[in-house]
């Protein structure tokens, strides 16, 4: 089992399009090969950041997913029109 942070800042004013985002993107992980659980986090006072956490089944299983053709467009679209700088991800293994 792996759990995936990924980091995202937002520009000002595009958290509501982030999350209707997340909400299509978090369907599609529902649909994922080894996709266990993931949930959303906003961070609280500070400029518009967000934390996804998910679990998988194993590393490959999320490298599959972020190599998906359907991620690649999420990925893609956000960078041009609603991230503020490029997302950064965490892996914690679990033994």
């Amino acid at each position: 089992m792996v759990t995936v942070g990924m980091n995202y800042a937002v520009i000002p004013g595009k958290e509501a399009v982030f999350e209707a985002a997340f909400a299509r993107v978090l369907d599609a992980l529902g649909k994922a090969e080894g996709h266990v659980e993931s949930h959303l986090y906003r961070r609280v006072g500070e400029a518009p950041e967000y934390l996804i956490v998910s679990r998988w089944d194993d590393e490959g299983a999320f490298e599959r997913f972020i190599a998906s053709e359907a991620f690649r467009k999420v990925a893609s679209w956000g960078r041009e029109h609603i991230l503020s700088r490029r997302p950064t991800h965490t892996t914690w293994r679990e033994a």
